[in-house]
């Protein structure tokens, strides 16, 4: 028993040691005029790289928020381009016909590697100003990072079947259901933000381990900093995260950390 104990602590130890190490590309980050009056982009670049945070993929609105703190740390952050100008438009952003014509002046000056966060649901994605949001993006390409439930998405594969969707929360669905939607589409990628069902005590759910296993390039991690409050969880809620990515084989959790989200955001 003398001999065996040492080996089963150094594992532990080494497994520790992986899970405190892991570098993360947060793919869902927000950097609004609420958060930027009460939070410098310093500050918050600070969090960030706190948090072991590699990249993050920030959107914010209005969009100056996501461009200054581009300025602030250009190697951190992977721009992408909300549709909303100021806060409050989830949902008049859809019936507003100059939402197109603001993402195309913004896709002029700046670089961006995607349109979003948006939230759209059901039949709202039918609406002309979302099928042009997608022929925008198409144009073009970029991602479209979509707070959307499953008609949604289904609607934007039919408006574009090339699309490359990035569902935020995975759709706050059930697994199986967030299965089925990526066994059907092939340029589906689901963030993980505020999925706090996946793991109880670091233990990742059967269910959701399966699904990691089937599609280990399709998952990445995510904390939604919608307001200055999340901005103050960060560095907690990416330990929760990196402690049931423990949980799982090595060369998946480093595919979920962050090797998915680079690999999407190289091309």
């Amino acid at each position: 028993m003398s001999r065996i104990a040492p080996i089963a602590l150094s594992a532990c130890l080494t497994a520790n040691a992986f899970a405190a190490d892991l570098p993360i590309f947060d793919t869902h980050v927000h950097y609004g005029l609420d958060v930027w009056e009460a939070m410098s982009p310093k500050e918050a670049v600070a969090i960030l790289r706190r948090a072991g945070i590699r990249a993050a993929l920030v959107s914010s609105a209005d969009d100056d928020g996501t461009l200054m703190l581009s300025r602030e740390a250009p190697e951190l952050v992977v721009p992408a381009l909300s549709p909303y100008r100021k806060p409050g438009e989830l949902a008049s952003w859809l019936s507003d016909d100059s939402v197109p014509a603001y993402l195309e002046e913004r896709l002029s000056k700046a670089r961006y590697v995607a349109i979003g966060e948006f939230h759209a649901y059901g039949d709202e994605a039918v609406l002309p100003v979302f099928k042009r949001v997608v022929q925008i993006a198409k144009t073009h390409r970029l991602y479209l990072h979509a707070d959307s439930d499953d008609d949604a998405i289904e609607h934007i594969f039919r408006h574009d079947p090339d699309a490359r969707v990035i569902w935020a929360h995975a759709g706050f669905e059930p697994v199986d259901r967030v299965l089925a939607m990526l066994r059907k589409h092939r340029n589906l990628w689901c963030d993980l933000a505020m999925r706090g069902r996946i793991a109880r005590g670091g233990k990742v759910n059967p269910e959701w381990r399966a699904a990691f296993v089937e599609f280990p390039d399709r998952f990445m991690v995510g904390t939604d900093t919608f307001s200055a409050e999340r901005w103050r969880e960060v560095e907690a809620d990416t330990g929760a995260v990196r402690k049931w990515l423990n949980d799982l084989p090595p060369e998946i959790a480093e595919r979920i950390a962050h090797k998915n989200a680079e690999a999407l955001f190289s091309q």
